[in-house]
């Protein structure tokens, strides 16, 4: 098929190789020989007079052509990807299809192994890619490289629709035998003490902790980064430093870990985490089912222990 004089199979071709910056990844993406591919991006050069990619001592860079061409292209593949699988129904106990999921390690503790088992339930066959969240998510959903976002209402985007999920309030965590844990936990003695803090991998990101103390105008002494939620509660012991954690992943926490929970002396608002997913999939049934997958786990991992609602 042709449009303007230009064969549109070529276009999954030029996706590739956008993204990739590479003959031989985006060939091995497409399934496609190198030869074919080499073959794709020569055509491809003719058609629009641009080198597209060019070399840069070892490694290949768009040209500013290509990055004009690159999110136009990927989203009319998107666009059409969807419409195809949109199929008038999903049938979890027939499907074989994968899922991919951009999560936080706080999900990936909580709420996650309820999720599976939900689905493994329904659709023994279907299969998870979970995804951390190490750069924008955002990005990766524009580009519709994941199915779904699991994430922080703040950081959701306004290009894509998104559904409330739970409600999490923040408990601080201390080890059981240090000074900390003797008395009230005063905002005097929180702002005095040493902290970890949680901040993910990635440029320009901080944790939505750090960005709520931040705002209300604290400054703490942060003595420790790590870039995972659940380390964090483990690296308190021994220390006089205070972790300000998920309720959810603290009370988990606790039942193995020399620690003791205390309110925070901080009004930290509550964290509202949404479920995110491309426009272009809304009528998805997949995705409507996985959606309300994960809306009946937040009820299954409540029920399993009343201690752990956020609220």
């Amino acid at each position: 098929m042709r449009f303007n004089k230009l064969d549109l199979n070529l276009l999954v071709a030029l996706d590739a190789l956008l993204t990739e910056l590479s003959i031989s990844r985006a060939a091995e993406k497409t399934n496609l020989s190198q030869s074919a591919m080499s073959n794709a991006l020569a055509r491809l050069r003719d058609y629009f007079d641009d080198e597209l990619l060019i070399q840069v001592g070892r490694r290949m860079q768009a040209t500013p052509r290509a990055e004009v061409l690159k999110d136009a292209v990927h989203d009319v593949l998107r666009r059409i990807e969807g419409s195809i699988a949109a199929r008038p129904e999903f049938v979890p106990a027939q499907a074989e299809r994968e899922f991919r999921i951009s999560v936080s390690d706080y999900m990936l503790s909580t709420l996650i192994p309820h999720v599976l088992a939900r689905a493994h339930a329904e659709g023994p066959k279907i299969r998870f890619a979970l995804l951390p969240q190490v750069q924008d998510p955002t990005r990766s959903l524009d580009r519709a490289e994941v199915d779904l976002l699991v994430l922080p209402r703040e950081f959701c985007i306004s290009d894509h629709p998104s559904d409330e999920l739970l409600q999490e309030r923040y408990l601080c965590a201390l080890w059981a035998k240090s000074e900390l844990a003797q008395g009230p936990l005063t905002v005097e003695r929180y702002m005095g003490a040493g902290h970890i803090v949680m901040v993910p991998p990635g440029v320009n990101t901080s944790s939505l902790e750090a960005w709520m103390a931040d705002r209300l105008g604290f400054a703490r002494r942060v003595e420790v980064t790590s870039f995972s939620f659940a380390a964090t509660l483990a690296l308190v012991v021994g220390t006089d430093r205070i972790a300000t954690v998920h309720n959810r992943l603290a009370q988990r926490a606790a039942s193995h870990l020399p620690i003791v929970l205390r309110e925070s002396p901080l009004p930290l608002s509550e964290m509202t985490q949404m479920l995110q997913w491309h426009r272009y999939r809304t009528r998805d049934p997949g995705i409507q089912w996985l959606r309300r997958v994960f809306h009946d786990a937040v009820q299954d991992m409540d029920a399993a222990d009343p201690n752990l609602f956020g609220s």
